[in-house]
């Protein structure tokens, strides 16, 4: 799950519906708001026309039918009276304005009486008003039982002859209607088809990505994927274009220098044979002995830049190979051997001749300059290092990096006279490099050197 959420395809499916979610909860808000707004209008609008129409009533009717119209008006959440002086005793409106126009607009352009509204929330369960008899009250009950937010709203009507007309009605906002089977069912469909549809139009953008980073990955170990196909958006096309590019570029120059480095140790091999054959016939016995020595020194140099030369090429195929086997039969291939440290069953991708002849250097090293090899494996996170450690006198600090260049040699403790040409660490660390790992030298605190060969695990079946 945190690798998922770690990618990019994870990720942008979290934020499209995250944003999605986000932008639901604010639109169901604004509609709660103006569905309440469009209620509480309506409800207004129909208790002023209701009074407006009594008021006219009243006022039209003989005075012996005038209480009849008002119990014909009454409902159980609407009270109509007629008395002498106002129910709402003051002239500020709270949310009535909209209630008196809507009553002027009904009574006529030309009346200008005076009409009082006061609307305000109303606390606790919507109660019937007070003038229903009981029967009426239990029915209403249990008609509007859940505890609905319910407004009050008094209106007073100021009567031609002087009296006022005084309307109390209650009202409630209609809850929200949120059948639960309909809407699991609605999120549900809706998120499976999004989600599905987000993860076909990222999967266009990240398998060409993963494909090029496998790819790359790949081509850093010394392996050749070949060329990739250029499918997905117009910008992964062009990387994929340009990755292949690069690759193929990269490959022709590392194949052309190889060939100038073999060509070069190849022709050298006939002059050098002429030169010996010419210090054969030479007299003095001083002179011969001592250019032989140096054709034969000249002769080992070219066979060295021969074998750096195979060194860099990559042609061997990569095989994914236990490395306590691996050890055991290098182990017993080597003439002098090596002692073998403890070494946990571990799998690495590979090209075993090629890690065979960096092992070979480092040991060889080891045994000669530094009296004897012993070499482990530590497993670490996603590499594996190879750790070849000895008991010698070890390297000076300066150089530790200096080793590496090819040719140089350490005059002190490796001198032409105990062997080398100073090009077997400078093999063993392109070999490692061309695998996506390393060498590196550390002096050890009780003494001798430790040389790590190090490699990427990745891409290897672990067990």
């Amino acid at each position: 799950m945190r690798r998922f959420l770690s990618s990019l395809q994870g990720q942008l499916v979290l934020l499209i519906i995250g944003s999605l979610m986000l932008a639901q909860a604010i639109s169901l808000w604004l509609f709660v708001d103006e569905r309440g707004l469009a209620v509480r209008a309506a409800l207004g609008a129909e208790a002023a026309g209701r009074a407006a129409n009594v008021a006219r009533l009243i006022e039209e009717a003989p005075p012996e039918l005038q209480a009849s119209i008002l119990r014909a008006a009454d409902s159980p959440l609407v009270r109509f009276d007629v008395t002498s002086t106002p129910t709402v005793d003051h002239l500020n409106h709270v949310d009535g304005g909209s209630v008196e126009a809507r009553m002027r607009t009904l009574l006529g352009p030309g009346d200008d009486r005076p009409i009082r509204v006061e609307l305000h929330e109303a606390d606790g369960t919507l109660m019937p008003m007070s003038h229903i008899n009981a029967d009426a009250s239990n029915l209403h009950l249990q008609m509007m039982q859940g505890g609905l937010s319910s407004l009050e709203m008094s209106v007073s009507v100021g009567l031609q002859d002087g009296r006022w007309l005084n309307v109390d009605t209650r009202f409630n906002r209609p809850p929200l209607q949120w059948p639960v089977i309909s809407t699991l069912s609605f999120g549900i469909t809706a998120a499976l088809l999004l989600i599905g549809a987000v993860w076909f139009l990222l999967s266009r953008l990240t398998g060409p990505l993963r494909r090029v980073a496998s790819a790359a990955e790949s081509f850093g170990r010394g392996e050749t994927p070949g060329a990739l196909p250029a499918t997905g958006p117009r910008e992964v096309r062009d990387l994929t274009v340009a990755f292949n590019d690069m690759q193929g570029r990269l490959t022709r120059h590392i194949a052309d220098r190889t060939r100038v480095l073999a060509a070069l140790g190849h022709d050298l091999r006939s002059p050098l044979t002429a030169l010996r054959v010419h210090a054969e016939i030479v007299d003095e016995e001083d002179i011969r002995i001592s250019m032989i020595s140096s054709i034969e020194e000249m002769q080992v140099m070219v066979e060295s830049t021969l074998a750096f030369a195979h060194g860099m090429a990559t042609s061997e195929e990569a095989q994914t190979v236990e490395m306590r086997d691996f050890l055991k039969r290098l182990q017993q291939d080597m003439h002098d051997g090596f002692e073998v440290g403890e070494i946990d069953q571990v799998n690495v991708r590979m090209r075993p001749n090629a890690i065979r002849r960096a092992l070979r250097n480092l040991i060889e090293n080891a045994q000669r300059y530094g009296g004897g090899a012993t070499v482990s494996v530590t497993d670490v996170a996603e590499t594996i290092a190879i750790e070849i450690v000895d008991n010698g006198s070890g390297v000076p600090e300066a150089d530790l990096e200096r080793v590496f260049e090819p040719f140089f040699r350490l005059e002190k403790s490796r001198s032409r006279n105990t062997g080398g040409t100073g090009l077997g660490l400078s093999i063993a660390r392109t070999i490692a490099r061309a695998h996506g790992g390393d060498v590196r030298l550390e002096n050890r605190p009780e003494g001798g050197l430790m040389a790590a060969l190090i490699l990427p695990r990745k891409g290897a079946d672990q067990s």
